[in-house]
């Protein structure tokens, strides 16, 4: 399965395979065009509570990453959809935030990994 995750901001890239954006709410001063996306999984994003509740606070990070693996888990075929994708080529999650430590691809990254 090869699957990484990058910034939203970060060049498209051949090796990138399906690049699939994960955020709810399109990057800010990026044009479909150039963000070159595939698919965008607006549904599999923390939801809009749960994003405004975290509002990128490193401090909120952990209890962040539980509520919203559980979000994850009652959205099961999003995930199955994404890893069936991983075993047929590369994919990348693309994400906008500048926190590339404290993020929703981070949490999907790690759990689709896990699965």
């Amino acid at each position: 399965m090869s699957l990484t995750i990058k910034r939203a901001y970060e060049p498209a890239a051949r090796s990138d395979g399906k690049r699939i954006l994960i955020d709810r709410l399109w990057p800010r001063g990026i044009s479909k065009d150039k963000a070159k996306i595939d698919l965008w999984m607006k549904e599999i994003a923390p939801s809009t509570e749960l994003r405004k509740w975290f509002g990128h606070d490193p401090e909120k990070w952990k209890e962040f990453q539980t509520r919203y693996k559980a979000e994850l888990k009652a959205n099961r075929e999003l995930l199955d959809t994404i890893l069936e994708m991983a075993e047929a080529g590369p994919v990348t999650l693309v994400y906008s935030a500048k926190d590339e430590e404290h993020n929703d691809a981070v949490v999907l990254f790690d759990l689709l990994k896990k699965m």
